[in-house]
């Protein structure tokens, strides 16, 4: 078994959004978000995959809202007052995320990127980007486009 590197870092730096879900800390790259929004709720769509919570009007767009923990093989978010939609562009699609809250917008060390060890079962490595250590604790950053393959991207277009 390969472990997976990190990609695509620019630089020596990197700038991440963490946000959590449930009692998890999770990250993505900055450069993949294009807004944060306040939870709002979405319009469902008969017979949209599971992890699909419907469809909501972005300016005049109608865009997928993906529970991200179900997504990540986790127990559906609970939405309430504190969650927070972070909307982002993957394969050239436009997606937003519900997760529990948005915690920082944070610069690291691109060598502070570890690998994802061999031995995980919550949820699929392939998602991972790697492992950030800080010192609040572990983060596990994403890799938006490995996690929404481009097929599954025109699909959810499909179904909004």
């Amino acid at each position: 078994m390969s472990s997976l590197k990190p990609t695509g870092f620019d630089g020596d730096t990197l700038e991440i959004i963490a946000f959590r879900l449930h009692d998890q800390e999770f990250c993505v790259k900055t450069t993949t978000i294009r807004e944060i929004r306040g939870w709002a709720p979405s319009t469902p769509i008969p017979h949209s995959p599971p992890e699909v919570l419907g469809v909501m009007n972005l300016r005049g767009t109608v865009i997928p809202i993906i529970d991200l923990a179900h997504k990540l093989g986790m127990k559906s978010t609970v939405a309430n007052e504190r969650s927070a939609i972070v909307v982002a562009e993957v394969h050239n699609m436009v997606i937003g995320l519900v997760v529990d809250r948005v915690s920082d917008i944070l610069t690291v060390r691109s060598n502070q990127v570890q690998p994802v060890p061999e031995i995980t079962t919550s949820f699929d490595k392939s998602f991972a980007e790697g492992i950030i250590a800080n010192e609040n604790g572990m983060i596990c950053f994403l890799n938006l486009a490995r996690m929404f393959k481009e097929r599954e991207t025109e699909e959810l277009t499909a179904s909004a």
